[in-house]
């Protein structure tokens, strides 16, 4: 049954899926109510009791019906709560001998021996780490709909991929999972090419997993300071953070959409604005600039003025008035 079949035909009741008392990221789950059925699934809130109801064997009942909608909402919530917890052996467990996992951005098709490993990879790396979701996870039967979005940083504008799932159970186990996932751009955020997906099927990434790169790659820049080193080069920067010198060229070129050397000024840039703020006058910038890595005024002047909308002169002029005023009241 479709999901377009199933909201148009019956009412829906919303009720949330609690962990320990704290409403999960996974949001409100939307189950069916018909005359003869006015339950919602509400699981118990105390931590003791939830350990009970992860490890009970679901009910079993016919593929459609609220019977069936309530077992699978069941499964998927200790599906949920096993990713949630970074529990690898509970994934791993509610899995289908039968299991067929279609990642369609990746144009990947997995069984269960395939399974551990890509789990591993997408699986949150803190407790706390939470999925942005688009909607509540709906109901219907043996299959549960999903929605969540994962966001980029470090590109122009908001970058962020939307994804979605459709889950299906069998004999309390997940049997089948579809993932779909699009890239999507705010205005200004550049444009990928039209290869996104056979290019990230043959890196072997998922929208998850480009979504720790890119979270590495901001903390490699952050902490290390790399770009400090005029002749700072993409094959180091991959080395450095554990990535194929492809997977970061895919990463900055089609997904947060400026080249290495855009990303690189970027941040290189930030550390002169930075150092602007806490220079005394007189203010040298064109040092400040070569010592964060510029090797060329041209260069940095470009993307000064690109992304202050001034002259590095002017903006200099700006602080040493700010701070004339701040010296005499």
């Amino acid at each position: 049954m479709t999901a377009r079949r199933f909201f148009a035909r019956r009412p829906a009741v919303v009720c949330r899926i609690h962990d320990a008392g704290h409403v999960l990221a996974h949001g409100a789950i939307v189950v069916p109510r018909s005359a003869s059925c006015g339950w919602s699934l509400k699981p118990p809130r105390k931590l003791g009791k939830l350990r009970l109801l992860l490890f009970e064997k679901p009910m079993s009942a016919p593929d459609d019906g609220p019977l069936q909608t309530q077992a699978t909402g069941e499964t998927v919530m200790r599906y949920h709560l096993c990713w949630k917890h970074r529990d690898l052996d509970g994934v791993m467990a509610l899995y289908h001998p039968e299991i067929q996992y279609n990642d369609f951005f990746q144009n990947r098709t997995l069984g269960l021996d395939e399974l551990r490993e890509y789990v591993q990879a997408s699986m949150p790396r803190a407790p706390d780490e939470a999925l942005e979701h688009c909607d509540r996870i709906r109901l219907d039967g043996n299959t549960a709909f999903i929605q969540y979005q994962v966001t980029l940083r470090g590109g122009q504008g908001l970058v962020s991929f939307r994804a979605s799932e459709a889950i299906t159970v069998r004999d309390g186990l997940i049997w089948r999972v579809n993932e779909y996932a699009s890239l999507v751009r705010a205005p200004g955020a550049g444009k990928a090419s039209g290869s996104q997906r056979p290019a990230a099927s043959r890196l072997g990434l998922s929208p998850r997993q480009l979504g720790f790169m890119a979270e590495d790659l901001q903390q490699y820049f952050q902490r290390q300071q790399p770009y400090l080193d005029p002749e700072l080069d993409l094959q180091r920067v991959a080395r450095e953070c554990g990535y194929s010198r492809n997977q970061i060229s895919y990463l900055l070129n089609q997904v947060l959409g400026q080249s290495f050397y855009r990303y690189v000024n970027q941040a290189r840039l930030q550390h002169v604005l930075s150092a602007l703020d806490q220079a005394v006058p007189p203010l040298r910038v064109d040092e400040l600039a070569f010592a964060a890595g510029f090797n060329s005024l041209s260069a940095f002047y470009s993307c000064f003025r690109q992304h202050t909308g001034q002259s590095p002169k002017a903006y200099a002029k700006q602080i040493s008035l700010r701070a004339r005023a701040q010296d005499n009241p």
